[in-house]
């Protein structure tokens, strides 16, 4: 068999393809089973399938580092079966339907002036606390004398902050 110059390049190309999408699809697996995340999602107008789809779309070009087309977008899913370009695309368009949906939501009930009664304060100490817990989880070095310490801590805020969105997500338990 002769080999040509295109050989190489097609097969660090197709490395290449299998790499990124392993990374994406290991870094989708590690977002998506965090169960901070679960109970947010749990309780969005997201299915977890446009929240992947989202995901992909927004966060996918960081990782590989150049522009992606929309059926190499659809490859990265982390489904088995073969998604095309347009399913893709309709259920990215409904993700972002539900964002803007949401956001719109946020701004009515802020306009009408609903964010200054205290029954919002549960959820604006939640979302103070789940800062707190991006912030510890940013501020932990790779290396350190007291990362056990760090690491405790980064537990408790995010225990504390899964009860708190627990309760939250339960319109019985929200009113006690």
């Amino acid at each position: 068999m002769s080999y040509t110059k295109l050989y190489p390049l097609k097969r660090t190309r197709c490395v290449k393809e299998m790499r990124l999408k392993d990374n994406v699809q290991a870094w989708l697996k590690r977002s998506l089973e965090d169960p901070v995340v679960k109970i947010l999602a749990k309780n969005s107008h997201l299915t977890k399938t446009q929240l992947e789809t989202l995901l992909i779309d927004i966060l996918a070009e960081n990782i590989s580092g150049k522009p992606l087309k929309y059926d190499e977008k659809a490859k990265l899913r982390l489904t088995r079966a073969k998604i095309s370009r347009g399913s893709f695309n309709r259920t990215l368009k409904q993700a972002e339907e539900n964002v803007i949906k949401s956001i719109y939501t946020v701004l009515l009930l802020g306009y009408l002036g609903i964010f200054e009664s205290t029954t919002l304060d549960p959820y604006i100490e939640t979302a103070n606390k789940l800062q707190e817990y991006i912030e510890a989880h940013k501020s932990i070095p790779e290396k350190s004398e007291h990362i056990e310490e760090q690491v405790k801590l980064l537990k408790m805020l995010r225990e504390e902050l899964e009860m708190s969105l627990k309760k939250l997500s339960n319109p019985s338990e929200r009113l006690s």
